[in-house]
């Protein structure tokens, strides 16, 4: 039933930028760190950036876990279900990597997400892709839509610039296993 593909193609990348929400998994090195999943949605935050990359925006919020396993071996998994139309999973496994609004990258990377909110943004992650596989999915519930939530926005909004620099400094600094999280630009 699973199907490994060789890169992604116009269907599949369809398929993967018509879901709201997907999963980010990413882990330390040693073994008694702590599995990261984290869920991510917001229509315009995700890109198919070619056959083999893939992007989504990164905005503050209560850890930085995937920063800091990214930054300590670059292992990550991104997981998107169908909740509606026909069962299926895909994962895209690769290696990751943060982009900082300060790389020179950045700016060439976020012009390839609709997405006009840049308040409280702290990367883009970017991961090459190196295994590409679905499966079946009948297990999903099928799951209605009803619209992006608009708290994370509403709050970034009410901030000030210098409130991110303290919460990245403050509640972002490390992970939970205290890696190296967001360094310090002071």
């Amino acid at each position: 039933m699973a199907k490994v593909y060789p890169s992604i193609d116009d269907r599949l990348a369809e398929f993967l930028l018509s879901q709201p929400v997907f999963f980010v998994g990413t882990a330390p090195l040693d073994a008694e760190g702590h599995v990261n999943v984290s869920p991510k949605g917001m229509a315009g935050t995700f890109a198919v950036l070619d056959a083999h990359r893939v992007g989504y925006l990164d905005y503050t919020g209560s850890g930085a876990e995937t920063i800091a396993h990214l930054a300590e071996n670059g292992r990550i998994v991104l997981m998107f279900c169908a909740f509606a139309g026909p069962p299926k999973i895909v994962r895209l496994h690769g290696h990751g990597r943060v982009v900082r609004p300060t790389d020179p990258e950045f700016a060439e990377l976020r012009r390839r997400f609709p997405k006009e909110r840049t308040l409280g943004q702290r990367s883009v992650i970017v991961v090459d892709v190196r295994r590409i596989a679905d499966s079946c999915g009948y297990s999903v519930p099928l799951m209605d839509l009803r619209q992006d939530r608009d708290i994370l926005d509403r709050s970034h909004e009410r901030r000030d610039p210098e409130y991110f620099e303290t919460y990245w400094r403050t509640r972002n600094a490390e992970s939970i296993d205290g890696l190296p999280g967001l360094p310090d630009r002071t």
